[in-house]
């Protein structure tokens, strides 16, 4: 249980750092270069991958409500492997996952009604008037790692001379915990899972 409380702790404490420091100190569209291959970009998004959207407001909120039933069953997870005693590989994997989808959902659920708008200028920390209602929050993202930066040559068929860019995504802490704690489960699979096969083949 330490560990979990740890690692969502110095998660959460790092995202929503990170974003409240971009939010309130960048507009929207602004980025810095740390260098060529890592870039300070500040976007912002729905809260799906890659900035997807669907359905405008209402489907904004019924992507939110869905995130919170998704925490509540990671967060059961991570209860269940922590009172069964699984891998403690296990454990962190989990507590990164929870910890990064509870990063971006603070940013859904509270972000419109604890900053303005970051169109054309920087926004506010608690204004009067947030730029959109609870549970209708964008998701603030400023990582970016243009790994290849470069035109195509112009032998290559159908796309020769094209601008191409990778990697392209721009995201943010939470999304980093994320893919982190789904790599353990993955390439650590049969080691975090092997009490679990053990109980089925008795």
């Amino acid at each position: 249980m330490k560990r979990a409380v740890a690692i969502i702790t110095l998660v959460l404490l790092i995202d929503q750092i990170s974003k409240v420091y971009i939010k309130t100190h960048f507009s929207l569209g602004q980025e810095i270069v740390v260098f060529d291959w890592f870039r300070i970009h500040f976007l912002e998004n729905n809260g799906m991958a890659w900035g997807a959207e669907f359905g405008g407001s209402k489907g904004k909120l019924f992507l939110t409500i869905f995130r919170l039933i998704a925490i509540c069953g990671i967060g059961y997870w991570l209860y269940s492997a922590i009172k069964e005693k699984v891998s403690w590989k296990m454990v962190t994997a989990i507590s990164l996952i929870f910890a990064g989808a509870l990063g971006n959902i603070i940013d859904s659920v509270f972000y419109g009604v604890f900053f303005s708008s970051s169109f054309h200028g920087v926004a506010k920390f608690l204004p009067e008037r947030g730029y959109s209602s609870f549970f209708h929050g964008k998701v603030v993202d400023m990582l970016y790692f243009p790994l290849i930066n470069t035109n195509l040559p112009s032998w290559v068929p159908f796309f020769g001379g094209a601008h191409f860019t990778f990697f392209d995504p721009v995201f943010n802490i939470a999304d980093s915990s994320i893919t982190i704690g789904v790599m353990i489960l993955i390439f650590f699979s049969k080691e975090v899972f092997a009490k679990k096969e053990s109980e089925v083949s008795l």
